[in-house]
């Protein structure tokens, strides 16, 4: 299953903007308050030179990259302000989210009237915090109600205990806006209260999205979002919606380098964003390689040889006998399978072993 990363954010910010020029999938607009509209979907390539040198090294008969899917969630608004909740329609679409990719404008124009008056990230970080919060209050008050029936059962009682105290501290931080990701919680309560969905357990990223001369020397408005991003403990990109358009036109390699160097950038804002999610989830890729197929995998940090061949098919991880491993930077430094193997670095490896970044992996497994 590809990274799910639900784009949120308020009317005039140019959330549908940047969805468009990330997955070049032509999103649909309408009214924000419509509560009949579908969510625009995107699925995209994590861009990956590693996966990129091994296919030019082993010349396969495909190459299959891991994958990012991107929703454009519509339905938010300032409801906040006016203690109305967002529908449950939208709300689904943000809980089926892996991490939110919270767009805030940072770009003056007076062509483009901004929802709320003004340009200013912080506000719209605030009121977009607030709505997730209150529906995230009227889940809780809702499954307060069935826990209580669930301390008569002896069988349910203690996990509902565990997620009442868990509501407890959780609720104080929601009633001011702030996310029950906050919350100092018992191993107990955070494992109860997973139960909920809550949306504002929700790991955010903050996407600063900017006009040309905000990306090349930047801008108060982007400082003010990074600002506030350092200060949850979040990361804040840089895209600029022009340019991500302009650089997904190009083919070569060399060309988009050459690009993002005449800006100024180490990488595209598409780049930023997917290392930032992996970053944020704890995410590691590792590949397989071969005549057939070069393909990347995602992974947990942590997982084990055998989750991780899971991950290929359930009969891998079932049947796992070893994993023959070596590392993407040992086949570079070597030049070859071959030679990986002469100078001892290939490895023969057991159920637990840890699964590294960038390692390369033949799994052995019997049924």
């Amino acid at each position: 299953m590809p990274l799910n990363c639900g784009i949120i954010g308020l009317p005039g910010v140019g959330k549908t903007t940047i969805f468009t020029a990330l997955t070049r999938v032509k999103a649909e607009t309408s009214s924000y308050g419509s509560s009949a509209k579908n969510p625009n979907l995107g699925i995209i390539s994590v861009p990956d030179q590693r996966l990129d040198r091994l296919a030019a090294m082993f010349k396969p008969k495909s190459v299959v990259p891991a994958t990012v899917e991107f929703v454009d969630i519509a339905g938010l608004g300032s409801a906040a302000s006016k203690k109305e909740g967002a529908t449950n329609q939208f709300l689904s679409h943000i809980r089926d989210s892996a991490v939110l990719v919270h767009v805030v404008r940072c770009f003056d124009n007076p062509d483009l009237p901004h929802s709320t008056g003004r340009i200013s990230p912080a506000d719209d970080m605030e009121i977009i915090h607030m709505e997730l919060a209150l529906a995230d209050l009227e889940t809780i008050d809702k499954r307060a109600e069935k826990l209580q029936k669930e301390l008569k059962d002896p069988g349910k009682k203690k996990e509902a205990e565990a997620e009442l105290a868990a509501f407890a501290k959780i609720r104080p931080l929601l009633q001011e806006g702030k996310p029950a990701r906050n919350a100092v919680l018992e191993r107990e309560e955070a494992e109860a209260v997973r139960r909920s969905f809550l949306i504002t357990t929700k790991r955010e990223i903050y996407v600063c999205n900017t006009d040309e001369d905000g990306v090349k020397a930047g801008n108060p408005y982007i400082e003010a979002a990074r600002r506030q991003a350092e200060a949850e403990g979040a990361e804040a990109v840089v895209i600029c919606g022009k340019f991500e358009a302009e650089l997904a036109e190009l083919q070569s390699e060399e060309d988009k380098a050459e690009f993002l160097s005449e800006l100024g950038l180490a990488e595209s804002g598409l780049s930023a964003l997917i290392h930032a999610s992996y970053r944020m989830l704890g995410l590691r890729t590792f590949f397989t390689a071969g005549e057939d197929e070069c393909r990347a995998w995602t992974i947990h940090l942590g997982d084990k040889a055998p989750v991780a061949a899971g991950v290929i098919h359930t009969d891998f991880e079932k049947g796992f006998i070893k994993a023959e491993v070596y590392h993407f930077e040992d086949l570079m430094t070597h030049g070859s399978e071959h030679s990986v193997k002469l100078a001892g670095k290939l490895r023969q490896e057991g159920r637990e072993y840890v699964v590294q970044d960038g390692d390369v992996i033949f799994f052995k497994f019997n049924l």
